[in-house]
């Protein structure tokens, strides 16, 4: 990163997910976190943090940073901030602020009444229903099911992410499960190929949580003991 740095003078801003969603679930090092704060800092960079996918209590805290206790200079969110109607919106603190100021950055769906009453409705009900706690505790609860269901099943690469943003990962391409998880019931996608990616309502508990993996690890485990 340094080195990165110092041959590309221009670099005014880092932006990056800090957990990748359609990247494949892949949950950033918290020691990298911090040491990309700190280098900012010291260079006078930007800390842009994309918290699309993973903001609004998706991980068990309002944003998927708050994990390393850092806090970006800019942030943007759009998907669940409304509850699924369509909004975006970017947040900018300290000298950034001054720079992206309301109204010089456009977006498609942005703060009408009706997308920022419903915004402001998901906020007030993942406060008072406690969402936050329950997608970590849940979320913690379908990870350790799958990695206990799944333990010495060859083909599972790796079971990752945080709350309920969940990827596993298997060994081969594995698209063909999206319609066959929907076709018993459930409602899964495929990114990078080879990771099967969940991210269920913040609303689910324990009882849906083991339907999931009651759904699921049947399906994983009769396609990987097919021919490839």
């Amino acid at each position: 990163m340094r080195a990165a740095g110092d041959a590309e003078p221009r670099t005014v801003a880092v932006l990056l997910e800090v957990l990748q969603g359609e990247g494949g679930i892949r949950p950033s090092d918290i020691a990298y976190l911090q040491e990309l704060r700190r280098l900012c800092t010291e260079r006078g960079w930007l800390l842009m943090i994309d918290e699309v996918q993973s903001g609004i209590g998706r991980t068990g805290k309002w944003f998927a940073h708050q994990w390393a206790d850092i806090r970006p200079d800019v942030m943007t969110l759009a998907k669940g901030l409304a509850g699924g109607v369509p909004i975006g919106a970017m947040l900018a603190a300290g000298p950034a602020a001054g720079v992206l100021t309301p109204g010089s950055h456009g977006t498609t769906f942005g703060g009408g009444p009706l997308v920022c009453a419903a915004g402001l409705a998901v906020l007030d009900a993942l406060e008072s229903e406690k969402l936050l706690d329950n997608a970590h505790a849940v979320g913690a609860h379908l990870k350790d099911s799958l990695a206990r269901e799944l333990a010495g099943t060859p083909g599972v690469a790796d079971i990752r992410g945080r709350g309920l943003m969940l990827g596993i990962e298997l060994a081969r391409p594995c698209g063909v499960l999206a319609m066959r998880a929907m076709e018993a019931g459930l409602l899964i996608n495929v990114t990078r190929d080879r990771v099967i990616r969940m991210l269920p309502p913040l609303i689910l508990n324990r009882d849906e949580a083991d339907r999931i993996v009651a759904i699921l690890v049947p399906l994983i485990q009769q396609f990987l003991a097919e021919q490839p």
